[in-house]
């Protein structure tokens, strides 16, 4: 992972001029700019490919501040056609997680007043110190649907099987279809080893459990000036691809699923090549959860083995 010397190197402030001349000639992913309404169409006419299943829940973690509840609201943005505040966020500046219970966020179809078959579940952020943030005990229990609806996070003293917020028979619709980590662009040089610890943690759980992950790099727009100016240059700025390369390096995942995003924040109207962004971003997390919901046949034994597996923090 490098020193923290190393790491305190690469996050020092970069001039404007340097990093708007530090810009490949040609993008070098390709990203589909002006087809936001067909990135719309097909997620609202998504189905699952496993009858038994009624949606794709997609666990959101990562360090505080990192954006997951922003990543949520732009999201329900998008298909509300208008700005809105779903899950309540704070600033990315705060130094401690403003959610503290866990909860299912649904996006509204305003046509049919129904629900799109893919939801949200917020949790905690991480944090360095022990006994603050979520306690990757209890991310474990999400991971596997053990974690009842609206249960207070205690980070000194995880959820255990008896509480009262403690799922003891979840359906294969409880558990996740799909990690998703929040990792800020302009800090993921300096966060902490030991919130990169936990989270790589969780991943080994998640992959034990043959459940799929995205990270999605938020705050693309605040590391980087040529990307404020256009965010069209994402793909082109070279700092932009070599923060992704810090961030595949650091938790171990690989750059294709690696997926920089522009929240709203800011904004009051919606903004086409953020929702673009977005609506991509989101594609792959429903494909790569659709693609296990079609392959899970996990007995409840093995769901409860994994569950009570020790997740030190």
């Amino acid at each position: 992972m490098g020193t923290v010397e190393s790491r305190q190197s690469l996050s020092q402030p970069i001039s404007a001029l340097t990093k708007s001349k530090a810009a490949y000639k040609k993008p070098w992913r390709k990203t589909p700019w002006g087809e936001r309404e067909e990135l719309l169409r097909h997620l609202t006419e998504y189905v699952p490919r496993n009858a038994d299943i009624e949606h794709v829940r997609i666990l959101l973690d990562g360090p505080v501040g990192a954006g997951k509840s922003s990543f949520i609201n732009s999201i329900n943005n998008i298909f509300q056609n208008k700005t809105t505040s779903k899950a309540l966020a704070d600033s990315a500046m705060a130094d401690q997680s403003f959610t503290i219970t866990y909860k299912t966020h649904k996006i509204e179809n305003q046509q049919t007043g129904l629900y799109y078959p893919f939801v949200f579940n917020d949790v905690m952020g991480f944090e360095k110190a022990s006994g603050k943030g979520v306690h990757g005990d209890d991310l474990s229990k999400a991971l596997t649907g053990h974690v009842k609806e609206n249960h207070k996070f205690n980070p000194i003293s995880p959820l255990t099987e008896g509480d009262r917020g403690y799922n003891n028979n979840p359906s294969s619709s409880d558990r996740a279809h799909c990690l998703v980590s929040l990792m800020p662009a302009d800090k993921i040089s300096v966060i902490d080893d030991d919130v990169v610890k936990k989270m790589r943690t969780i991943r080994l759980v998640a992959r034990d459990l043959g459940i799929p992950q995205v990270v999605i790099l938020t705050r693309v727009d605040l590391a980087c000036p040529l990307v404020k100016k256009n965010l069209k240059q994402v793909y082109q700025s070279k700092y932009i691809k070599n923060m992704m390369k810090t961030c595949s390096i650091r938790l171990g995942v690989p750059v294709n699923c690696i997926l920089p995003v522009k929240n709203y924040h800011e904004e009051i109207d919606l903004d086409k090549d953020m929702d673009v962004l977005l609506l991509r971003a989101l594609k792959q997390i429903i494909d790569f959860g659709d693609d296990f919901l079609k392959e899970m046949a996990v007995p409840v034994l093995t769901i409860t083995s994994v569950c009570t597996m020790s997740v030190t923090v």
